[in-house]
């Protein structure tokens, strides 16, 4: 009898598990955003400080993404290890403050370091998953973001489950999930026969990135996704609160409604990937900013509204805003030189999560100087340039290079 361990069903089994363990670890990204109201409340935070708990993260993430492909960590340790001790690092970071914080002096240092330790999750699962899929991968890298999506979504279903009245319990939670996560993958998980060494980012092939148009293209279309995606994610959970209790609808119905809006660009994330090598790559990005940045400018019209209105546009953001995210990547590995490929995507990377740090940080006083009705719309700028930059790449000669041909 054939078994789900044997040739044909290991990749699958695999990526699969792995994606499980991503979801669990990525918990800990927004564990403490979607406990912001109990924390401004309990250490008096204001905007700054609000913002901070997310883009510490950011900030985190970008520097350990740039160290770990300056040192090559990712060839250095075993992969499974590496995933394994940067998801357990997060989770205990992530119950430390739970269980000794007191306001953003510890809070702070703590989140920073989870953002580090993140960038040894979801980075080395895609490094994992290359190596045991090639055909179907483009589907396995929309299950990988897909699960990313809801795992950031999770503490927001935390919360409602049983954290409301205790932000701790909500991260403590989150820690405990990560955990699972990081010993599934140390007793699941190994490499697949695909292995090959990871391209090393190199401070001299910068100059040559930037000289090569389609690659600069493919990243300012990714810099335009990013500079709506995080912002979002971060703002918009409390927007629905906000809006929910204008409405007279309790908080509990907000938070689930935040999951829910966050969670469903999990299968953004799979349709895109499962049609991104049919339909092709700028087809897919141009036609999710496009949605996404429309929903931006109309969503904050709905504050205060029907709540099943509000849902509904929040449910259409969430399903688009992510969607494209993995098809940036892929079309850097495509454009670039191979000997580029390395530099440019961690580029890519490091780049866009340090310009979420001004959006991130733009929205509280957007709120306060215009109300959430408009506080919103200027994250469609992104998404905007992006269009108009894939739009050009896809006109170019380059684009033939782009999913089999398929622009």
């Amino acid at each position: 009898m054939t078994t789900i361990h044997s040739q044909p069903y290991r990749p699958w089994f695999v990526v699969l598990l792995l994606a499980f363990a991503v979801l669990l670890a990525k918990g800990t990204w927004f564990s403490a955003s979607a406990v912001i109201p109990a924390l401004t409340t309990e250490w008096g935070l204001d905007d700054t400080s609000r913002a901070w708990l997310t883009m510490s993260v950011q900030l985190g993430f970008a520097f350990g993404a740039f160290g770990s492909a300056m040192l090559g960590l990712a060839d250095r340790w075993s992969s499974h290890r590496f995933f394994t001790g940067s998801a357990l690092l997060a989770a205990t970071c992530t119950a430390l403050i739970a269980l000794f914080a007191d306001g953003p002096a510890l809070a702070l240092p703590l989140r920073f370091l989870t953002g580090m330790a993140l960038a040894g999750v979801y980075p080395v699962g895609m490094k994992i998953m290359a190596t045991w899929t090639q055909r179907g991968r483009g589907l396995a890298i929309g299950v990988l973001v897909g699960a990313l999506t809801i795992g950031s979504a999770s503490p927001h279903l935390l919360n409602v489950l049983g954290g409301i009245g205790d932000w701790r319990r909500t991260l403590l939670l989150a820690a405990g999930l990560a955990a699972l996560g990081g010993v599934m993958v140390a007793i699941a998980v190994r490499e697949g026969p695909l292995r090959a060494t990871t391209p090393r980012f190199s401070w001299s092939q910068v100059v040559e990135i930037v000289r090569e148009r389609p690659v600069l293209l493919a990243n300012l279309g990714y810099l335009g996704h990013m500079w709506e995606l995080y912002a979002a994610w971060t703002w918009l959970p409390l927007f629905l609160l906000a809006s929910f209790e204008a409405s007279g609808v309790a908080a509990y119905w907000a938070g689930l409604a935040a999951f829910v809006a966050i969670g469903i660009g999990g299968i953004g994330c799979i349709v895109a990937g499962a049609f991104a090598d049919r339909l092709g790559r700028t087809t897919i990005t141009i036609a999710s900013m496009a949605i996404s940045s429309g929903c931006a400018l109309v969503i904050g019209l709905t504050f205060g509204g029907h709540p099943w209105l509000v849902t509904a546009i929040a449910l259409l953001w969430g399903l688009t805003v992510i969607a494209d995210s993995a098809q940036f990547s892929a079309a850097i590995s495509e454009l670039s030189p191979p000997s580029l490929t390395g530099t440019a995507l961690t580029l890519q990377t490091s780049l866009g999560f340090l310009l979420t740090l001004i959006t991130i940080w733009l929205v509280p006083p957007l709120v306060n100087l215009v109300g959430w009705r408009w506080a919103f719309a200027g994250l469609a700028i992104g998404p905007v340039i992006g269009i108009w930059a894939m739009t050009t790449l896809r006109r170019s000669p380059a684009a033939a290079r782009l999913a089999g041909g398929q622009r």
